[in-house]
């Protein structure tokens, strides 16, 4: 996880799903209620919730706290966000109207939320990597391969030869004609997908860069690419976190192009020009 400050909700948020069962006891209790938690005191927490104050202790250092009291001095300083959550819970009789609002909120929040844990210094790695390839390829299966596929259609932009493969099979075979003037960037929501760690082993093994866009957190994906950039997003009863997550990767890949489209101003210029020209012809 980034070492540049994250808020603490966010934090709870981003990895919940890798938290134990009692671990989810105290993300509830925090995020039902992050006003009341600031005064409360660990022997409290533990109390109301039926659990050891070794538990709680343990919960804030894996947040990244040096304790209980740490993390309360995070919290406090972000208290205005419980009703932010208020608006994103969805109900079957809201109206139409209604539910877009709160559907808007959530991808607002969404991109706040992975605005906070983007990386400075990961992404100007990652901007580099980009703008001194020899060649981009951008994998994802499922869902990410939509994303992967987007990003491709960007960077055909740069005057970089790129591709995406959402194949698992097209995935691996191009990957191993990779070399190490190469740079390959893996989506996956999770970051456990079996296919994408196949594949990113061919890629390291071609001494090819590798970059993932995942959620937040240690995955086996995040753990072993070269630079990892990090998505946040909140699952709801309507819909799931890997669908929240879409407008995030799709963020991530314009802030990229954009910096490397700035890069490489000047070779880009023949590039779109002559792409201006060939679609052109297909107006009337």
């Amino acid at each position: 996880m980034t070492n540049e400050y994250i808020p603490c909700l966010t934090k709870i948020r981003a990895t919940y799903s890798s938290f134990s069962e009692k671990e989810k006891q105290v993300a509830d209790y925090i995020l039902s209620n992050p006003s009341g938690m600031i005064h409360a005191t660990i022997n409290q927490v533990a109390e109301d919730l039926s659990v050891a104050e070794a538990t709680v202790f343990r919960f804030c250092k894996r947040l990244g706290y040096t304790g209980f009291q740490a993390m309360k001095i995070s919290l406090a300083s972000e208290v205005v966000t419980p009703i932010q959550d208020i608006h994103e819970t969805i109900k079957e009789d809201d109206d139409e109207k209604t539910i877009t609002e709160k559907v808007f909120k959530s991808n607002i929040r969404t991109l706040e939320d992975t605005l906070h844990v983007i990386e400075s210094k990961a992404y100007k790695k990652a901007v580099h990597a980009l703008v001194h390839a020899r060649r981009i390829e951008f994998y994802g299966n499922g869902g990410s391969g939509i994303i992967a596929l987007d990003a491709h259609h960007k960077f055909l932009r740069t005057g970089i030869p790129t591709v995406a493969y959402q194949d698992s099979h097209f995935q691996v075979m191009s990957a191993s004609q990779l070399t190490k003037e190469d740079v390959v960037v893996l989506i996956s929501h999770t970051g456990t997908n079996r296919d994408m760690l196949q594949v990113l082993d061919v890629a390291i093994e071609h001494g090819a860069t590798t970059i993932c866009i995942t959620t937040l957190g240690k995955s086996p994906l995040s753990k072993q690419v070269d630079i990892p950039l990090f998505t946040v997003s909140k699952e709801t009863e309507f819909r799931s976190e890997a669908l929240a997550s879409r407008l995030a990767q799709l963020s991530i890949i314009d802030a990229l192009y954009v910096n490397v489209s700035i890069a490489r101003k000047e070779q880009m210029k023949d590039s779109l020009s002559r792409m201006r020209k060939a679609i052109s012809n297909k107006r009337i």
